[in-house]
């Protein structure tokens, strides 16, 4: 998925500027520190109003590479949406599990198409799926907790690691409503596992917001959110959800319903998220 176009929000351009293709990671920023007060970013991003402002306020403040994992769900092609219009120079991957609906894919190459850049793929190490595989059965998942979240681990978890390596700040699409386990995100955190400052820029959305954005800047997004999914994972473990239920309800239904994540966004201690 290689096709490019040039793309910016005429809304976003100063008057005669020229219309400019967008290159994951940009131009150089001058080099500078470590972010050493993460509370003080978090302040900050929490006054300004704008996505597009709020991701060009994180880049100016971390330095070195900053990355943006996307699950091609509403909040994350809001979030891409903004980064094209912005022209901030981050870079965007998404995990390929092997077992996506092919809903997902589509949305991945339209996406690619609008906004005119490539989004890294990362896969999983082919020796641990085979082998992750051959312990627990194609669908060994549904047997057990610890399965499950082997799984995870191997699909998702570990190439979100490589596709982190080197980064200093890592960008995603977390909003405190979506469940129970996120009414605490912040904007911005230190990820000690990871090495780096991970940032929910539109962490203070509501859904109402979200849909807003999308619908005004007619961001593509996956067809299945109008078929009653509005959390889209795996196929084998994603279900449409009924009235009333939880934002996640769908993911990995047959478990018990308290803590339901797959290990890409375990939360640190209030300590280490503030140092």
């Amino acid at each position: 998925m290689s096709m490019k176009s040039s793309y910016q929000s005429d809304a976003t351009k100063a008057p005669g500027s020229k219309r400019v293709a967008l290159r994951p990671g940009g131009a150089q920023r001058p080099a500078r520190g470590p972010v050493r007060d993460v509370a003080a970013l978090d302040r900050r991003l929490a006054a300004i109003d704008r996505l597009e402002d709020r991701l060009h306020e994180i880049t100016n403040a971390i330095p070195g590479r900053v990355t943006f994992s996307t699950s091609l769900g509403l909040e994350d092609q809001a979030i891409l949406h903004a980064i094209a219009a912005s022209g901030a120079g981050i870079h965007v991957f998404t995990l390929d599990t092997g077992r996506h609906f092919p809903e997902t894919l589509e949305t991945l190459d339209e996406s690619e198409r609008r906004y005119g850049l490539n989004i890294r793929v990362v896969a999983p190490d082919a020796d641990e799926l085979e082998a992750l595989v051959a312990r627990d059965g194609i669908n060994g998942f549904r047997l057990a907790v610890e399965n499950r979240k082997a799984c995870c681990e191997v699909r998702k978890v570990r190439p979100l690691k490589r596709a982190l390596a080197g980064a200093q700040g890592w960008i995603t699409g977390l909003r405190r409503s979506q469940s129970t386990e996120r009414t605490e995100t912040p904007f911005a955190e230190r990820d000690q596992a990871h090495g780096l400052i991970k940032v929910n820029p539109i962490a203070d959305w509501s859904l109402e917001q979200l849909e807003a954005y999308i619908a005004a800047n007619n961001v593509p997004i996956n067809p299945l959110h109008a078929k009653g999914f509005p959390s889209i994972g795996c196929r084998p473990c994603t279900r449409a959800i009924k009235a009333g239920e939880d934002l996640r309800a769908g993911r990995w239904w047959w478990e018990n319903e308290d803590g339901k994540e797959c290990g890409l966004h375990n939360r640190p201690n209030k300590k280490e998220a503030a140092a």
